[in-house]
């Protein structure tokens, strides 16, 4: 779940990059974003240093300069986690990320789609259920593919709120909910 403050933070990165002249593309935005959380993430003698109130923040930059050296991030992303660090809020740089991934996909005119299948999809059957998607939504579709052995066969697709369920256990529920209805009646 995405906090208020993460989207605030996203939607205000969001603006600046999509600006004339940002001198970084969005998508390496995102790669670089997900570097420092990853890079945060996988030390915990950097998180505890980077969560820690009483480390000064002027410090915690020197740090991460440091370190993110390699990352070879932009100015613009460097600055931005820099903000996050001045605001303690470099903790929420997971959330950002996603919310920055999903704003940007939303001004390209693109949804997200959770899809789970009973069984792993080949290339074809997701091309399939990615264009049956963006048929029914009638904007582009970022699908993310997962496996539930419990839905028996067929497949489900969540976007936002809507989900689309073409499972059999869907259908047996369904079929049940009918049948039930029908004994009460």
């Amino acid at each position: 779940m995405i906090s208020a403050v993460a989207a605030r933070y996203a939607q205000a990165l969001l603006y600046v990059v999509l600006e004339p002249g940002a001198g970084v593309k969005p998508e390496e935005v995102m790669k670089q974003l997900a570097a420092v959380e990853a890079m945060v993430a996988g030390n915990e003698d950097l998180r505890h240093v980077m969560q820690t109130p009483a480390v000064p923040s002027s410090r915690k930059r020197a740090v991460l300069a440091q370190l993110a050296g390699p990352l070879a991030l932009a100015p613009l992303v460097r600055n931005f986690v820099y903000v996050l660090i001045d605001h303690r809020r470099l903790v929420l740089l997971p959330q950002i990320r996603e919310a920055f991934e999903e704003f940007l996909d939303e001004s390209m005119g693109m949804v997200r789609a959770a899809v789970t299948s009973a069984h792993p999809l080949d290339e074809r059957q997701s091309r399939a259920i990615a264009s049956e998607l963006e048929r029914l939504t009638r904007k582009r579709v970022r699908a993310q593919y997962s496996v539930d052995p419990a839905l028996v066969g067929g497949a489900t697709a969540r976007i936002g709120c809507t989900v689309y369920d073409g499972s059999v256990h869907g259908e047996l529920q369904a079929m049940r909910r009918r049948l039930t209805l029908g004994a009460q009646g």
